[in-house]
């Protein structure tokens, strides 16, 4: 027959009332003595009683007993020690029904025999997982008993058991208690439990400080799983660089890198941009024995982020490893390979991979049907593009704005009208509004091809749009104006001013030009009155310009159009045109005064270049217009104002020069005559006679000034760019008649050329050498 022991208390054990009474700091004591003998003496009598509860007979004989060790059941006549898990499960037992607090210390406490550190670790283990309480209360009592010792593998069995999402702060006092105890080697469990605990559960800020803790205090027990673990939050969090700090103390304490370290490692050192430690480790993963070959995703970052870096053969080279290992490429990592290869300009490399890729069955995204078609039409493979936008409207994708604005504006920069307005249409119809640059290339290829009734249509859509049209209508007027096609140029002027659109002054300034080059004075002064009329100022370039044509017309009706225009131009220098063909009774001055005032009046800092363009121009038509007075009179004054300043040089006695390489036909011939009359002055008033005189034409001019140097048997001789002479053979020429009539009057004419020659054959019918006295100019005018 099976007894059940009774065990009466002891007096001390009811005194105790069944509460702890250790202090705070006494309970966080951790001992390390081991657990008192038990007495020897009897201190109470123990009672047998039947399964009735009926006394059976009573002895002397309570202390405390060891389970396992020392017999307190009966079993029939024979004594039994009670078994270790039957001891086990009663503690277990016990912190089920109490589960925390003074009922579950008092029971513990009431305890026949006191448990041992394996007892304990032994009833822990029994516990539920689902429920930490009876454990964490259990421990707790158990700390602050004197038997108790600190162990790896309770302490790392209860962080496990510890839901770190409620008991937080339970996993961090465990994990400070740890820490202070002498010898951290000894726990290597508990401290990594506690970390992949932390960092499995995603609590960054504990985990790392955890791990910080660790490093600082030279701890190298750490293991893989827990550094995974840690890896694996702080690259999910985006810290990076933390996560490479990890890995750095990995390396140190010399852990083993698993297939999960090198999964999370090396697309994080791609990602964050350090390719050659990535490769380094990538290299070394396949190397190592047990992992065998690279994970997809490993492959799939190396690609994406080689290619991106623009290392395109290490990214090529990487996705055929990957395709002869095996793996099946994604749609992902083809398009990233493919847009690599296009955006670095190997169109030809990407187009064979994007064959090979429709080829596998991938079905390309919509983002790589765009760039592709995009590509293709911006290298100028029209029929391959207009091929793959087609293949990707059969695939069901809607083309984009920018895909559509890219066909149209390349087929129009290429001139195919046909194409570009199909697609305009296209891009019409579908709803699809057409940004400015593909109203602008569209509008420009018509304009090109001068299909102006189509571009006029196109302008008034892209009104309608909501684009302001102003500038663009301008442009293409410039285009027609570049283009030399003055007809086409009108009619758009037209039709712009029918449609309410206005140009600039700039523009209708280069179409006046336009037209007068082509001779079309009846469109040119209207226009020039609108451009007078927009509060434009007329320069004196632009009346310098007109007044060109007016040198180089022949015909009569022309020379009124052009006299209108330059009327129409309300310029001072066209008062000062008329005022200088008129008599000095109408002018009320003399001619050179009348020149002198209006050359105060240019402003020299800003208009010289064109003051002297003027000039040249004016002296080509007085000089046509035989007004060789009014002609030396400008020139004098030009001379005075120093627009030419480094035309004449006097060189003491060594040489005197003139340099009309700068000059016009007219304003050289002037030049030469005002030039050698002043020289004459010199010479034979004065005294003075250089070595040499030369006359600096270029070669331009050299044969003008030469044949009517010649045509007075002048001493110069004519080299490549210059008319040369000795001193004395130009002063002896000086003093013949129709030399000083050449000079003082005007260019001679043949009769007078001629008179001349015969006076030369006949000396003796020759008249009188005239007095060197300066004549009266006879100022006569053809």
């Amino acid at each position: 027959m099976l007894l059940r022991v009774g065990l009466a208390r002891s007096a001390r054990l009811r005194g105790g009332g069944g509460g702890v009474s250790f202090s705070l700091p006494l309970a966080r004591r951790l001992s390390f003595e081991p657990p008192p003998p038990p007495d020897t003496e009897w201190t109470d009598t123990v009672d047998y009683l039947d399964e009735s509860g009926a006394l059976l007979s009573s002895a002397r004989g309570a202390r405390p007993a060891v389970p396992g060790a020392d017999p307190t059941i009966l079993s029939g006549a024979s004594a039994h020690p009670l078994p270790r898990p039957a001891a086990a499960a009663r503690l277990a037992a016990l912190a089920l029904r109490h589960r925390s607090g003074a009922p579950l210390s008092a029971a513990l406490s009431a305890l026949p025999s006191a448990p041992d550190p394996a007892l304990l670790l032994l009833a822990a283990s029994s516990l539920p997982a689902s429920d930490p309480v009876p454990l964490i209360s259990l421990v707790a009592w158990a700390r602050l008993q004197p038997w108790f010792v600190p162990s790896d593998d309770l302490s790392s069995l209860l962080a496990a058991r510890l839901p770190p999402a409620t008991h937080s702060s339970e996993l961090l006092a465990l994990f400070d208690d740890t820490l202070g105890l002498p010898d951290l080697a000894a726990f290597p469990k508990t401290l990594n439990a506690v970390v992949s605990a932390l960092a499995t559960h995603g609590l960054l800020e504990p985990a790392f400080y955890c791990f910080k803790r660790l490093r600082d205090a030279s701890f190298g027990g750490l293991e893989t799983p827990a550094y995974n673990a840690l890896l694996s939050l702080l690259l999910t969090r985006g810290l990076a660089f933390k996560a490479f700090e990890v890995l750095d103390q990995m390396a140190t304490s010399g852990c083993a890198l698993d297939e999960g370290t090198y999964e999370l490692a090396v697309p994080a050192l791609a990602r964050a941009g350090r390719i050659d430690a990535a490769r380094k480790m990538f290299d070394e993963m396949k190397q190592r024995e047990g992992i065998g070959r690279a994970p997809v995703g490993v492959y799939s970052v190396m690609v994406d982020v080689l290619a991106k870096a623009g290392r395109l053969d290490a990214a090529m080279g990487m996705y055929r490893e990957m395709v002869a290992v095996g793996h099946r490429v994604s749609t992902a990592v083809s398009t990233a390979m493919v847009e690599a290869l296009v955006r670095s300009g190997k169109l030809d490399a990407g187009m064979e991979l994007w064959e090979e890729m429709r080829r596998g069955g991938l079905r390309p995204s919509f983002g790589l049907y765009t760039m592709v078609v995009e590509a293709n039409a911006r290298s100028g493979r029209l029929d391959m593009a207009a091929k793959l936008f087609s293949d990707m409207e059969k695939s069901g994708f809607f083309p984009t704005p920018a895909t559509y604005a890219c066909l149209v504006e390349m087929h129009a920069s290429a001139g195919q009208v046909d194409a570009a307005m199909r697609l305009y249409h296209s891009m019409v119809n579908a709803g699809t509004r057409p940004g400015l640059r593909t109203f602008t290339a569209l509008l420009t290829m018509l304009a090109n091809k001068s299909l102006l009734d189509l571009a006029a249509k196109v302008l008034l859509e892209m009104k309608a749009s909501g684009f302001p049209i102003e500038v663009t209508a301008s442009d293409l007027l410039m285009i027609y104006i570049k283009d030399g096609s003055t007809d086409l140029a009108l009619r758009w002027l037209r039709f712009m001013g029918s449609a309410g659109i206005r140009t600039n002054n700039f523009i209708i300034r280069q179409l006046f030009e336009s037209c007068m080059k082509t001779g079309l004075y009846d469109s040119a002064r209207p226009l020039l009155e609108a451009y007078v009329a927009g509060a434009a100022k007329v320069d004196l370039i632009l009346y310098t310009s007109i007044l060109a044509h007016l040198v180089r017309c022949q015909d009569e009706s022309s020379e009124r159009a052009i006299m209108d225009i330059l009327s129409a131009s309300k310029h001072k220098a066209h008062d000062f045109m008329c005022g200088l063909f008129t008599g000095p009774e109408q002018r009320k001055q003399p001619v050179l005064l009348f020149v002198r005032e209006f050359f105060q009046g240019i402003d020299y800092d800003n208009e010289e270049s064109a003051a002297r363009y003027f000039v040249n121009v004016l002296l080509n038509y007085l000089v046509l217009m035989g007004q060789m007075n009014r002609a030396r009179c400008v020139w004098k004054v030009a001379y005075e104002n120093k627009l030419f300043a480094k035309a004449i040089v006097f060189d003491q006695h060594i040489a005197w020069s003139l340099d009309v390489r700068s000059l016009s036909v007219g304003a050289a011939l002037v030049a030469t005559v005002h030039t050698l009359h002043r020289f004459r002055k010199r010479m034979l008033y004065y005294g003075v006679v250089p070595r040499r005189i030369k006359l600096v034409t270029g070669p331009t001019l050299k044969m003008v000034v030469a044949q009517v140097l010649a045509s007075l048997e002048s001493p110069f001789e004519v080299s490549k760019v210059v008319l040369r002479a000795p001193g004395d053979s130009v002063l002896e020429w000086f003093k013949k008649p129709i030399v000083q009539q050449f000079l003082l009057n005007e260019i001679p004419s043949k009769a007078d050329v001629l008179m001349h020659r015969l006076n030369v054959m006949f000396p003796s019918s020759a008249p009188e050498i005239r007095s060197l006295s300066i004549p009266r100019s006879l100022g006569m005018s053809r």
